[in-house]
């Protein structure tokens, strides 16, 4: 089984890679073989994760990227490819989240939601996309998408809404795109413990929140290692607009 779930003669983006779920896709992907680009805007961050990639003989490349510049997009894969080759999977994962009350959010708060998450992922996958079709390359895109997408919670209204986008992106973009041969999937992951949010689970909203989900436990990093090696890989070879749900049966409740 492991020839199934082969990503080592692939050259593959990630998107937020300085931390987090990026850091850990990139970490994993790289274990099993891929060459890697580390896209974010934290290059110090970005510089660490090259550098410990490297020393465990994986191949890798920091690259400056702010998804909310369409500019800075074109300027990183361009450095990437340059340095590794044509990019044939992107993991789209940058993305941020604000929590108010959709009454105290702001436009400024909503633009950054839904320009980080919406609009940057959308355009990423879009240049990778064109430059994809202009090689006649087989391209994989792998959206990072989120269980609030297809589900609601309070306080992260623009949150939301950028990632029911991404679903519905990645389902219009796997149909036109299908010709191409250009597959376009999402992973939707439910509550991950991070740490960012590592505190958190240790309070009583935290504590509360973890009895609302079937396994009754928060999803540690490595519990999305088989879904992205799935979708990364051929094993997905016949997936296209699919959204595959890691939630220990959080939207079931």
């Amino acid at each position: 089984m492991s020839g199934l779930f082969d990503v080592s003669k692939e050259i593959i983006l990630v998107t937020g890679a300085s931390q987090g779920l990026g850091r850990q896709f990139a970490r994993v992907l790289s274990a099993h073989g891929a060459a890697v680009v580390l896209a974010a805007r934290q290059t110090a961050k970005l510089k660490s994760l090259e550098d410990e990639i490297r020393a465990k003989g994986g191949r890798a490349v920091a690259v400056q990227m702010d998804v909310t510049d369409i500019a800075s997009i074109s300027k990183a894969v361009d450095g990437a490819e340059a340095a590794l080759g044509p990019v044939s999977v992107l993991v789209n994962n940058a993305g941020i989240a604000i929590e108010k009350l959709a009454v105290e959010q702001t436009e400024a708060d909503w633009d950054s939601v839904i320009n980080a998450n919406l609009k940057g992922a959308y355009f990423l996958a879009t240049e990778m996309a064109r430059r994809m079709i202009a090689r006649k390359q087989e391209g994989n895109i792998v959206n990072i998408a989120s269980v609030l997408g297809l589900g609601v919670m309070k306080f992260l209204s623009p949150y939301t809404i950028s990632k029911a986008g991404i679903i519905q992106a990645t389902k219009v973009m796997a149909l036109e795109l299908a010709g191409n041969r250009i597959r376009v999937n999402a992973l939707a992951p439910g509550y991950i413990d991070t740490e960012m949010n590592h505190d958190f689970w240790s309070t009583p909203s935290g504590e509360k929140l973890t009895k609302r989900i079937p396994q009754r436990r928060i999803g540690a990093e490595s519990d999305l290692d088989g879904a992205i090696m799935l979708l990364a890989s051929s094993a997905s070879r016949y997936m296209t607009g699919s959204v595959v749900t890691v939630d220990g049966g959080f939207l079931l409740a």
